[in-house]
């Protein structure tokens, strides 16, 4: 991969209005050199602005550095050139199940499906998205927090809420959304504290002007985040955790 990134370099500074600017592009993002596939990909949409493959190329570097509104943006404009491009509805799909739009991201996966029938990953996202719109937004069945204060989640290492409620400051259900986004967090987690030599981790903690989390992990693949406005003394936030916790564990001991 190095030597085509430093093929494809020398190809694209000899002449900078070819095409490779994609293949480059695509290979310094899939190696986390978010910024310099950003500037390639900036001047490849430059150069070539109807050109809906540049766009969604775009979106997906955008995603990746958590440029979630410029990312939306690349991608809407692939789509505007390209109305059956895959990989753009697909994105477009990704960014509204993460917002907590479902209705919006079903539609693009739809769309993505019917393009792409025997598309794997797609498929994945689009029953996971219809198996969330199937649920009512209330506790899950036997959910160990019910009748508990909101502010209490529990989730699996896909980003599938499993017990609990989180609402927004306008009182609306943000669970699975907020479950979406906690994809991946107990392995980072996990990995990081290794990379440094920590041991296990037991708990992420994580203050903002309104509100102050706590995350653990109950149990291996799965997450809890206790979230508890300023008002809370933030000595008291492990105590409540650790209690939430212990409920999680009973609760999934019993379910086996």
């Amino acid at each position: 991969m190095s030597d085509d990134i430093q093929t494809w370099s020398a190809q694209l500074a000899s002449d900078p209005g070819s095409l490779v600017f994609l293949p480059l592009a695509e290979a310094l993002r899939r190696r986390g050199q978010l910024d310099a596939a950003l500037a390639v990909a900036q001047g490849g949409v430059s150069r070539y602005p109807e050109l809906a493959d540049a766009h969604d190329l775009l979106g997906r570097i955008r995603s990746d550095r958590g440029d979630t509104a410029l990312a939306q943006e690349a991608w809407t404009n692939a789509l505007r050139l390209q109305p059956d491009l895959v990989g753009a509805h697909k994105g477009l799909g990704y960014l509204c199940y993460r917002a907590g739009d479902l209705q919006k991201s079903l539609r693009h996966l739809e769309s993505a499906m019917e393009l792409v029938p025997d598309d794997s990953q797609a498929q994945a996202a689009l029953q996971r998205v219809r198996g969330l719109l199937a649920q009512p937004l209330r506790p899950a069945v036997g959910d160990p927090f019910e009748g508990g204060e909101a502010g209490t989640l529990l989730v699996d290492s896909q980003g599938r809420r499993l017990g609990g409620v989180m609402l927004r400051s306008d009182g609306t259900d943000a669970s699975d959304a907020m479950a979406a986004e906690l994809s991946g967090v107990s392995r980072e987690a996990r990995r990081t504290v290794r990379l440094l030599g920590l041991g296990e981790w037991h708990s992420l903690y994580l203050e903002t002007p309104g509100m102050n989390l706590v995350m653990q992990e109950p149990r291996s693949e799965t997450l809890l985040v206790l979230a508890r406005g300023p008002e809370v003394p933030v000595g008291r936030l492990p105590l409540l955790a650790d209690r939430a916790t212990t409920l999680a564990r009973r609760w999934m001991d019993k379910l086996g």
